[in-house]
């Protein structure tokens, strides 16, 4: 591991060329700043794991050593795992992305939404990338008056008409017609998994989460539009002035999921093994693959500074951020984390870190390990 961080982990055979690719990642990290700085680094291939790096430290003072199981808050990485939620549910009968989810949600009907369907939703055409209007900024901790808020709100374009990214309301908008169908959160079906992930996190998790080192400097947003202004910049954008305890027992779905990598690129991994897990479990069956690939919208973004290609819940590779394989897909998290899904090399991959980044998406960090890994399965 590199000189005076600790660190651990395994690569399996033929894979060893990631291990110092990743110990480059830690190493430059270190270097940059002289707060403690941890990181993990996870593949599943074909239903295996095959590599479970991890190194630094989970707080700025470089007392408490990352271990394989440290959670990290993954930011809209966590979309991911929501995205997989629906694509069990819809397998089982119980949503449909091509229904309106006022049909599960009826006030979700009002000011013209009454078309939208799931689908829209995970491919951010809805139009609620957030609220205009002043809001407590506290109101994202309260789910109930979060989704009632969203059910009344008009949208800022017709939906379907356009596409820009919902950064905190991703999470309620698919969340509240799984919790409608499943009769639970998006926290319990979760913790049903067993993984190294948590949407709401109580105080015996609470020890194993790394303090995040925050970016240089904010992330550059393009032009600033209404919708740039709704999904980031407005002071209840986000949750504000809210205690850490407060703030890790909530479920934001979109923004404060925490996981180890190991545990994130296990969620999602049947996506990228024809519907497999870890253990040879079919958890998603060819149709619903189908329609989870599927491109839902192809266009500039509204509220990032980017063309992005969405299928149900994660972008596809159209810009080479997940890899060299354009039938790839995955999610970033601001900061720096990513997961990513290739159906064609089986793979499922993560990267989880508290040394955030300015970087929205296609991290230098989690595109060299992507190249080590791609290099690796040729």
């Amino acid at each position: 591991m590199v000189a005076n961080l600790p660190g651990g982990g395994e690569c399996a055979p033929g894979f060893e060329v990631i291990r110092p690719a990743f110990e480059a990642v830690l190493a430059a990290d270190a270097a940059s700043t002289r707060q403690g700085i941890g990181a993990s680094f996870a593949v599943w291939h074909r239903g295996a794991r095959i590599v479970s790096l991890y190194g630094g430290y989970t707080d700025k003072a470089a007392e408490t050593p990352w271990a394989e199981d440290t959670l990290a808050c993954v930011y809209s990485s966590g979309k991911a795992v929501v995205a997989y939620l629906i694509a069990e549910a819809v397998g089982a009968g119980l949503l449909d992305y091509e229904a309106p989810i006022s049909a599960i949600w009826p006030d979700f009907a009002a000011a013209g939404k009454g078309a939208v369907t799931l689908g829209q939703v995970l491919s951010h055409q809805a139009g609620l990338p957030g609220f205009v209007d002043p809001v407590a900024p506290e109101i994202w901790l309260d789910w109930d008056a979060t989704c009632a808020a969203l059910a009344a709100m008009t949208p800022l374009w017709v939906p379907g008409s356009a596409q820009g990214y919902h950064p905190q309301t991703y999470g309620y908008l698919a969340g509240e017609p799984l919790r409608r169908a499943t009769g639970q959160s998006v926290g319990t079906l979760i913790r049903e998994k067993g993984l190294d992930v948590y949407c709401g996190i109580d105080q015996t998790i609470a020890p194993r989460t790394a303090v995040m080192v925050k970016p240089p400097k904010a992330p550059d947003l393009g032009e600033i539009n209404p919708a740039t202004k709704a999904a980031f910049l407005e002071r209840w954008s986000a949750p504000a002035s809210v205690a850490r305890a407060d703030w890790l027992a909530a479920e934001i779905p979109a923004s404060n999921m925490h996981a180890s990598a190991a545990g994130l690129a296990a969620l999602v991994h049947p996506l990228g093994n024809g519907g497999k897990d870890g253990s040879g479990q079919a958890t998603l069956a060819p149709d619903v693959l189908e329609a989870f690939f599927r491109t839902r919208s192809h266009r500039d973004d509204q509220v990032l500074p980017f063309t992005l290609a969405w299928g149900a819940g994660m972008m596809r590779n159209v810009n080479r951020h997940f890899g060299p394989n354009e039938n790839a897909m995955g999610h970033a998290g601001f900061g720096g984390s990513m997961v990513m899904i290739d159906p064609d090399h089986q793979v499922s991959a993560s990267f989880v870190m508290n040394r955030m980044s300015p970087h929205l998406v296609g991290d230098p960090r989690t595109l060299k390990l992507l190249d080590a890994l791609y290099g690796a399965l040729k």
